[in-house]
């Protein structure tokens, strides 16, 4: 064979590690999404979720109390303080016993079953709904990635507890990042306060980063716009249900 009819052939433009999508995430979250969709994966922000969560529940444990958290909730519930002292008192005692066993529960099986919900409605609405070749892999790899925000919230959670003194811990709300951290619970309406948790600097944060996670997963299939539209819409949904419940219960 020839030097003439030899093809030069280009090695294959090498994807970034793990650890530097860790990094990227942050600071260059456009061309580590467009990594992501190309070659995705997920263990290692789903383990930092979960370490993070288990972290942060041993933290209450043992430096805020769950008899502390326990009634910092009763204080702030109608229903509860409808309650003669007994009967709050075995209310506290139950969940006491079983909220230790929630919390550890929760911070292995959560980022991942959460993360197959939302990566299912982001499914539907953008392969669905505006018909962009997306696969499902690609959208569950965005939203493990773009969860790296629940690891910076759960850090500065932490952060909080050693600063703050504990019976000043809200649990509930922890970061002053939203209007409600500026509210009474107790007080006012329940829907409003809520709705006002919910308007929080981290939970855009994520919006943002799974808008751009979603776009460079569907190419030229789908704008930023559209991007943004298919996480803001069920958002605004959950926060609209969660919020009226809290108005009602």
């Amino acid at each position: 064979m020839t030097p003439e009819n030899t093809a030069a052939v280009e090695p294959a433009p090498k994807g970034m590690g793990e650890f530097s999508r860790l990094a990227g995430i942050f600071f260059e979250p456009g061309k580590t999404f467009a990594d992501i969709a190309a070659r995705p994966s997920f263990l290692l922000p789903l383990l930092l979720m979960i370490v993070a969560g288990l972290v942060n529940v041993t933290m209450i444990s043992n430096k805020i109390g769950w008899d502390r958290i326990m009634r910092h909730q009763m204080e702030t519930s109608s229903r509860m303080q409808q309650l003669d002292p007994a009967q709050r008192e075995q209310v506290l005692a139950q969940q006491e016993k079983f909220a230790p066993i929630f919390g550890y529960a929760g911070s292995v099986v959560g980022p991942p079953l959460l993360a197959l919900i939302e990566a299912a409605v982001f499914l539907a609405i953008v392969a669905g709904i505006m018909s962009a070749p997306v696969k499902f892999k690609q959208l569950y790899a965005v939203v493990c990635w773009a969860g790296l925000t629940y690891v910076v919230s759960a850090i500065l959670t932490i952060a909080v507890m050693f600063l703050k003194n504990p019976d000043d811990f809200n649990p509930q709300n922890p970061l002053a990042f939203n209007p409600g951290a500026f509210m009474d619970p107790s007080t006012g309406s329940k829907f409003v306060y809520s709705l006002a948790t919910s308007m929080d600097l981290i939970s855009f944060w994520a919006i943002f980063l799974l808008a751009t996670g979603l776009k460079a997963a569907a190419g030229k299939k789908l704008s930023f716009g559209g991007a943004l539209f298919s996480v803001i819409l069920p958002w605004a949904l959950y926060v609209l249900c969660k919020s009226a419940l809290a108005g009602m219960f």
